[in-house]
């Protein structure tokens, strides 16, 4: 059944432009979690433009991401070190640039938590009603299958077989 208690799970947090090895921007961010939308996460970088810079990904990416690096195409995350703290790189590749930015290993962890605690791993269908979404299709199907089996044209042969 369809969960429709809909709950948003938000962390602003400044992240890191990785610009060389020696050089770094920060850029503000905001982490989002839909619970109507549980297989993804929505970052939202302002980057001072009107128009702030949206990403959208597999919420799994993230959770993987945090322990080993993962990933491949437009978005790859792993973990490491920089100058001993514990950082969570994430490169992103889109048609209009790439980008390596660096986001606190604890925030974003504290940030997922509480996204695994909204919607627990493995029970993300049930907020999407898919069953109850297929029941319906399929009870529509089985009705319009009995319409079609029946005959709509009544034959023009007379039933005591008669032309």
């Amino acid at each position: 059944m369809q969960n429709t208690d809909n709950t948003t799970v938000e962390r602003e947090l400044e992240l890191k432009l990785v610009l060389s090895p020696e050089r770094s921007v920060p850029v503000p961010a905001r982490l989002a979690y839909r619970t109507d939308d549980p297989y993804a996460v929505h970052i939202t970088f302002h980057i001072g433009t009107d128009h702030p810079v949206n990403w959208t990904f597999a919420r799994e990416l993230l959770v993987e991401g945090v322990f080993r690096a993962c990933g491949h195409g437009d978005v790859r995350i792993w973990p490491t070190k920089v100058d001993g703290r514990s950082v969570i790189l994430m490169a992103l590749s889109s048609p209009d640039g790439d980008a390596l930015l660096e986001a606190p290993s604890a925030q974003v962890s504290a940030w997922l938590e509480r996204t695994l605690r909204a919607v627990p791993p493995g029970t993300e269908s049930e907020r999407l009603g898919i069953d109850d979404g297929l029941a319906e299709i399929l009870a529509t199907t089985v009705v319009a299958d009995d319409l079609w089996l029946r005959d709509p044209w009544p034959s023009d042969e007379s039933q005591d077989g008669e032309l």
